[in-house]
């Protein structure tokens, strides 16, 4: 039975007109059959901020380009107040927007990781992965890992260039990102946990609201069918144009732990922060892959936001945000001291 409106939480009018247009855009401009979306029409509802040279509430940005053939780039931010010390964390970030939607500069993602930068302290590296469906699955795994290539490189300077002192072999670093950039956190994190780094030392992973599924429909799918923002009719959408033709939402990177799933359990798959919103139709899922982690032996932090829906952090007015970062900070200051 579909949850009705008027059991959905309360939200500003300010937000809720948001919502309404972004979903009204998703709708609109993307091929009902998953193989285009009007990029054209899609950025008029998804505005793009510059990166800023002069601090921002104590955060400096800028990007920096990985390879101009695929317009793979990051955008990096440090935070100013955080200039000549050492042990700094880097968090390198994963948009979320179902494979297909956003980029490291949508505003709303600036903010975020402005934030991010600003509270935790930490240097923030935003991936700007290729989209589907003009590029299906491994294309944005695949830029992830290069990013993590990139800046290990010793010729990236990028960590010095911002204040950041430390140039120890073990610079620890977290994967992060929420919804379709949760999932990404963790497939990318499952190849770097193999991976023998030159400078870094992978210390966690954060997934918030994290994107997966399976062909079988959960008791959240099914309840919270109508959703805001991220319903179950958008979701399939996504699916279709992110994975290979053929494949159903069974495939490994969907279901991490159904029945094609890849066994983790003698990896060194590091401590994961997962974040669940009590209105978000993909709850059933995350409860599913928390419940993978701790039966692979996994170390694995659970938290739970009853009244928020899915992408809550993205409005910092609302206060489970802030609850959130806090929540965000603690992990990774307790990684840190492992």
């Amino acid at each position: 039975m579909s949850t009705t409106k008027k059991n959905w939480p309360k939200l500003p009018l300010g937000i809720r007109l948001l919502i309404a247009a972004h979903s009204m855009s998703v709708d609109a401009f993307s091929r009902s059959d998953g193989s285009a979306v009007n990029r054209r029409l899609m950025n008029l509802f998804d505005p793009k901020a510059s990166p800023s040279r002069k601090p921002d509430n104590g955060v400096v940005s800028s990007d920096i380009v990985v390879d101009t053939t695929r317009k793979l780039w990051f955008r990096l931010y440090s935070n100013t107040t955080t200039a000549g010390k050492m042990f700094i964390p880097v968090v390198v970030y994963f948009h979320g927007g179902g494979f297909a939607y956003m980029a490291a500069n949508s505003m709303s993602y600036d903010d975020l990781c402005k934030r991010l930068a600003r509270e935790i302290p930490a240097v923030v590296v935003s991936v700007n992965y290729r989209l589907s469906p003009e590029h299906r699955y491994p294309s944005q795994y695949e830029d992830g890992f290069d990013v993590l290539k990139f800046i290990d490189n010793p010729d990236f300077e990028g960590f010095s260039a911002v204040g950041n002192t430390d140039t120890s072999s073990n610079k620890a670093f977290f994967i992060a990102g929420d919804s379709a950039g949760g999932n990404l956190a963790h497939h990318v994190a499952l190849k770097a946990c193999q991976h023998q780094f030159s400078r870094l030392k992978l210390r966690g992973v954060v997934a918030l609201q994290p994107f997966f599924g399976g062909e079988e429909r959960t008791e959240s799918e099914l309840k919270l069918a109508g959703a805001p923002l991220i319903s179950v009719k958008r979701t399939d959408w996504m699916w279709k144009a992110f994975l290979p033709h053929g494949y159903n939402r069974d495939h490994e990177v969907v279901n991490v732990f159904g029945p094609n799933s890849v066994d983790i359990s003698d990896l060194p798959f590091p401590p994961t922060l997962v974040c669940i919103g009590g209105f978000d139709p993909l709850q059933d899922w995350q409860r599913k892959y928390v419940e993978g982690l701790n039966k692979s032996g996994k170390h694995v932090y659970k938290i739970e936001y009853p009244n928020a829906i899915h992408g809550f952090y993205a409005f910092p007015q609302l206060p489970d945000t802030s609850l959130l970062m806090a929540e965000i900070k603690n992990f990774v200051l307790k990684q840190l001291d492992q």
